[in-house]
Parts: C-alpha cells; sequence; structure tokens
C-alpha cells in the first residue's frame, strides 16, 4: 500500500513499549511523527533513538508525538533502550511499535523487498492532527537521518497551516516568509499590514508572522 500526501494515516492496533495501542487514538489531537528503522541493536538506529529522544523538549513544544517501529519484538526494544542511554546519553521516553507480524510495515510500505525483504527501511512520516500525512521521506540504509530537518518541516507545516504563507529553500523558524499566491495584494494588505517585499509579482517575501 502507498502512502501519499493527504491521505489519512492508516489505524492500527499493535503492541508497543507502553503497552497495546490503537494508533488514532494514542495520537488523539497531537501532530505525529512515526518512522521505522530497520532492526534494534544496530549502529545508525542507535544514534538516531538517541538523537530522536534528545529532542523530547522540542516534540513537546509542538504538540507533538513520536513513535518508533521495528519488527523486532517488545523485550528487544526494552533491552535495546538501556544501550541507546549508555551510547547516546539519552532516555527513549516514546513508545516504539513492535512489529513482529508486519502489519503496520504492511500498511504504511515500509518493506522493500529489493532493499531488503525482512526489515523495515528507514521512513518518516509527518502526521497532522486531522490523521492527514503530511510528510514522508525515505533514507538510504546508510544513511542516519537528519531530525533537525525533520523539526524544521513540522515548524513548516504548523506555520504555513496557521497563516496564508509558505516557507522558501533553507528556511529556519524567525526567517522571512514567502506570501502564498493564492493571497491577492489587496489581500495581503489586511494580512500583513507592515507590508511586504515583491521581488516578482508572484515572489512576495514578509516577515514571519507570529
Amino acid at each position: 500500500m502507498s502512502i501519499h500526501l493527504g491521505d489519512i494515516a492508516p489505524d492500527f492496533e499493535q503492541e508497543t513499549t507502553i503497552g497495546r495501542i490503537r494508533f488514532h487514538e494514542w495520537l488523539g489531537d497531537s501532530w505525529g511523527i512515526l518512522f521505522s528503522h530497520p532492526k534494534d541493536f544496530t549502529p545508525v538506529c542507535t544514534t538516531e533513538l538517541g538523537a530522536v529522544a534528545k529532542l523530547a523538549p522540542e516534540w513537546a513544544k509542538r504538540g507533538t508525538k513520536v513513535i518508533g517501529l521495528s519488527v523486532d519484538p517488545v523485550g528487544s526494544h526494552a533491552a535495546w533502550a538501556a544501550d541507546i542511554a549508555d551510547t547516546q546519553g539519552a532516555t527513549v521516553d516514546f513508545p516504539i511499535i513492535a512489529d513482529a507480524d508486519g502489519k503496520v510495515a504492511a500498511l504504511y510500505d515500509m518493506i522493500h523487498p529489493a532493499a531488503d525483504p525482512k526489515v523495515t527501511v528507514r521512513t518518516v512520516f509527518i502526521i497532522d492532527p486531522a490523521k492527514k500525512v503530511r510528510l514522508t521521506v525515505t533514507y538510504a540504509p546508510s544513511a542516519g537521518r537528519n531530525f533537525d530537518e525533520i523539526l524544521r518541516v513540522l515548524d513548516s507545516l504548523q506555520l504555513t497551516d496557521r497563516h496564508k504563507v509558505t516557507t522558501p529553500a533553507n528556511w529556519r523558524d524567525g526567517e522571512d516568509v514567502i506570501i502564498a499566491p493564492s493571497v491577492s495584494d489587496e489581500q495581503a494588505r489586511t494580512l500583513f499590514p507592515t507590508g511586504w517585499k515583491t521581488l516578482r509579482p508572484y515572489l512576495r517575501l514578509v516577515a514571519q508572522p507570529r
């Protein structure tokens, strides 16, 4: 099953390190990040889960729940958490799905047989409070993910949902944004009374709304 932007994230019930959950119920009204890793007790994955754990205050600030997944059982996840704490200096305080039967992996197309038919690929999904998928990205098995980039995109999505703007290449929170093309200059004068900079009629830069 392929997941496209704007699709409702498939719901499921599965065992995790915090007990059995129903995904949509667990998400509630929060934003969510579901990310899969190939296997427990592997080097790149160990650094990734440590990085996600260290960002706990940032996820909380953005009203976002994170949840990991691999095909390993709950006992393996729990034992691995000790290694992550010891080597990465971070406590894994988010749940990890034990997808031993591959049910969630199949729902989210996380098994790519040409890469490896037995393990999940490094996939990330950002899901909004309406349960819609807003971002999907899949990394090469050898490349650790940049979770600062996931945070950056989350900031952009949350900002652009609140205001009629889009964000330019390499944008960071606090930098100028772009007035959405659907907004006329007349509307923009009401929405952005302090003005904006027009580089082209279709490219109007404005200070980030707060």
